[in-house]
């Protein structure tokens, strides 16, 4: 491969430096580099960060290939500058296999855009009554090492102990999406201190919460690790800051929506707010900010949920839960965090890349941007600011919550293994 010399970068945010690739790895940091034999990319005022890394993606791929396919949902993710992704095992037929594991994984080797780290149902048929295979699941080519029930939530709390006993012989790591079933039932929106309109239902906060406490009980009580999908409420936030300050063996992630927006816009009864958690109200939002700052949230994950048109565009009670994100993502958390001064560029690295490779354990990703390193690399204009148009997405799926509003920040190139997967904004 030839060479790329990426002149003039502020690395995390840093001062200006070259960054010279050479073949899949960084081969030098600097100023003053040489350009002789490399295409040189102009990256005054840009900012440079080691490639993002996604725990919590839906390919969707297999059986709903209407909605995303790995081919799609990595492009749109390369856009979006993330290097890797975890594929969540919701698909059909559920990823409770060796067998299913190593088709997404295998997919995503062809796809080419993004590395694709399958996550793996934690029991059969993602019913919460039997485990699923997870010691074959982490011994087969994809080396799964994180497991899900992902769109739904392991409720048996002997079934989850037994999880994250079985987890620990590998150092694997139960993500689990907390939501308690009975107070749950048929949930459509927060319940918050507004007022509840009866067509939209209500999710109460303490319906996270309890299976949060729950879990990391069991976790400090087997010694085992144990993930936090989709954080949403003040009074986890809470939670997890005690658990971590017990030395219990908890990560947690927040979505950008859950960094932006609020429950105040399911009242227009548009089912492009409805998600998996409910939007909450602005006090949770801010807590959220400040934990992400804090360091007590771990790590940012989209959460992208693609769906096709006919399955958003209908009434709220019909209409499917979910929004894309893997193409937004650093907007928003440039727009929440970096530009509001709660996370420098370091920060975002940090927790969009660092952390997640962490967690996840992969290898490659997450690295410094130094010599010697895999060439997994992200470059942004902050600078950038304009509307968000769904039709220009890389993804199958449109359901965006964004659409028309304008937000800061553009990836310019994104780089695997030291080829350019996206230049000047587009797909290479």
């Amino acid at each position: 491969m030839s060479k790329i010399l990426i002149r003039g970068a502020k690395v995390l945010g840093g001062e200006p430096q070259d960054v010279l690739i050479d073949g899949e790895t960084i081969e030098a940091v600097g100023t003053g580099l040489s350009a002789e034999g490399a295409t040189v990319i102009e990256a005054d005022g840009k900012v440079l960060l080691p490639g993002l890394v996604d725990l919590h993606t839906h390919l969707r791929e297999p059986g709903r290939e209407d909605s995303e396919t790995v081919l799609t949902g990595t492009k749109a993710a390369a856009r979006g500058g993330w290097t890797a992704v975890h594929a969540m095992a919701n698909t059909f037929p559920v990823a409770d296999t060796a067998g299913v594991v190593e088709q997404v994984w295998r997919l995503g080797r062809e796809s080419g855009y993004c590395d694709v780290q399958p996550v793996g149902a934690v029991t059969v048929g993602l019913e919460g009554k039997q485990l699923a295979e997870l010691g074959a699941m982490h011994e087969s080519a994809a080396g799964v090492v994180v497991f899900s029930d992902d769109g739904k939530c392991v409720d048996d709390a002997v079934i989850m102990r037994r999880a994250l006993e079985y987890v620990k012989a590998f150092d694997g790591v139960v993500a689990q999406p907390p939501r308690a079933p009975p107070p749950t039932e048929g949930p459509k929106r927060n319940e918050g201190a507004a007022p509840a309109e009866p067509a939209l239902g209500a999710w109460p906060a303490v319906a996270e919460e309890s299976i949060i406490a729950r879990d990391v009980l069991l976790a400090e009580h087997v010694g085992s690790r144990v993930h936090i999908c989709h954080l949403s409420t003040a009074g986890s936030v809470e939670i997890v800051r005690w658990a971590k300050s017990r030395g219990i063996d908890v990560t947690a992630e927040v979505t950008p929506h859950h960094l932006l927006l609020t429950d105040e816009m399911v009242r227009t009864y548009n089912p492009v707010y409805k998600v998996n958690p409910p939007l909450r109200t602005e006090n949770d939002v801010m807590a959220l900010r400040e934990a992400l700052a804090d360091g007590t949230i771990d790590i940012v994950a989209t959460d992208h949920a693609p769906h096709p048109h006919e399955d958003k565009d209908c009434e709220w009670a019909a209409a499917a839960m979910g929004m894309v994100g893997l193409e937004t993502a650093l907007s928003v958390i440039q727009h929440t965090m970096v530009d509001t001064g709660l996370l420098d560029w370091a920060g975002v690295a940090q927790r969009m890349s660092v952390n997640p490779a962490s967690i996840g354990r992969l290898t490659g990703h997450g690295r410094p941007v130094s010599a010697g390193e895999p060439a997994n690399l992200t470059l942004v204009d902050p600078a950038y600011r304009g509307p968000v148009d769904s039709a220009e997405f890389a993804s199958r799926s449109r359901n965006t919550p964004y659409e028309g509003l304008e937000l800061p920040g553009r990836v310019t190139h994104t780089f695997l293994r030291g080829r350019a997967t996206v230049i000047d904004g587009k797909l290479a």
